[in-house]
């Protein structure tokens, strides 16, 4: 998808007490920390940044979390998970979309993925990329504001 290249220690996840990132696998969102029967609150809540976190920051930490319960020991998604966490995590901004020529694009391009799998930045420009053509966003736009 994008094949920008990042870095692994500006996007690691560190927990409380974690000095640093790991010198093990070179993922971004690898070792895992908690195991996945941990809540994603449980898991936020041990994040000792994000205790007094904004509600956007917490949000991508939810994300990456979700990413990170899901994917392999290398931090990354299988296609079948993807789509997975796509139609169980995502559903209210996927469902109807199918018929769109734009939705069948993203679908397309993830299927043609030359990894056949995607690291959390590819999943993160999927997520935005469904989210933009969503008839969801639509209707959080059209939201009136009372102050």
């Amino acid at each position: 998808m994008c094949g920008c290249m990042h870095s692994s220690r500006d996007q690691a996840l560190h927990l409380e007490g974690d000095p640093g990132p790991s010198a093990a696998p070179t993922s971004t969102l690898a070792p895992r920390k908690m195991p996945k029967s941990v809540s994603i609150s449980k898991q936020l809540a041990s994040i000792e940044a994000l205790k007094k976190g904004s509600d956007l920051e917490k949000a991508i930490a939810t994300i990456a979390l979700i990413f990170r319960n899901s994917s392999d020991p290398d931090g990354k998604l299988g296609k079948a998970t993807a789509k997975n966490l796509l139609q169980t995590q995502f559903r209210n901004f996927t469902e109807g979309q199918e018929t769109k020529l734009k939705y069948q694009d993203l679908l397309s391009e993830l299927d043609k993925h030359t990894e056949n799998k995607l690291d959390f930045e590819d999943f993160m420009i999927l997520l935005l990329s469904l989210t933009v053509i969503s008839d969801l966003l639509q209707n959080i736009w059209s939201v009136k504001i009372v102050n």
